[in-house]
């Protein structure tokens, strides 16, 4: 388990630094054509260095800009150009891995709670908000110091 909580952390420092590349969007046509045109490469030049055709860097290019383009090619056109692919799945809207994690337990334990609390009012033995409090806690705890597959069922 420690292990795990670590390289969660190690994992989420790393992705942290890509975090403000979020802010900026894909140019409409997409990255790979704007870089080789702000190298002034034209597609047959680029289509040299690489070893195919310029209709094909061009429908390389289109692909890109859909986002349907396969990592491969899209390095083998950074490749050409004299750059690399960086590639990441990072976080949403500023969170951590850890944020994700903590606010999925919240939501298994709210869901478990609400079925469990639901039978209770019904039986008339419904806790205060004191107590239901306390034991969302506790099962939020439990959910977390647990195996994190638990959460995703």
């Amino acid at each position: 388990m420690a292990i795990n909580r670590l390289s969660l952390s190690s994992l989420g420092e790393s992705l942290r630094r890509f975090a403000p590349l979020l802010e900026k969007p894909r140019p409409p046509a997409g990255w790979a054509r704007a870089i080789r045109e702000a190298l002034g490469m034209t597609r047959e030049q680029l289509a040299a260095r690489v070893g195919l055709r310029g209709p094909t860097i061009a429908t390389l290019e289109c692909s890109e800009a859909r986002g349907t383009i396969t990592l491969g090619s899209l390095e083998k056109l950074a490749q050409g150009m004299g750059c690399r692919v960086v590639y990441a799945i990072v976080p949403a809207q500023g969170r951590s891995l850890e944020d994700i994690v903590r606010d999925r337990a919240h939501d298994v334990a709210r869901d478990r709670l609400s079925r469990v609390s639901h039978s209770m009012k019904l039986e008339e033995q419904a806790l205060d908000r004191r107590r239901e409090k306390q034991q969302f806690d506790r099962l939020v705890a439990s959910l977390l110091a647990g195996s994190r597959r638990n959460l995703w069922r």
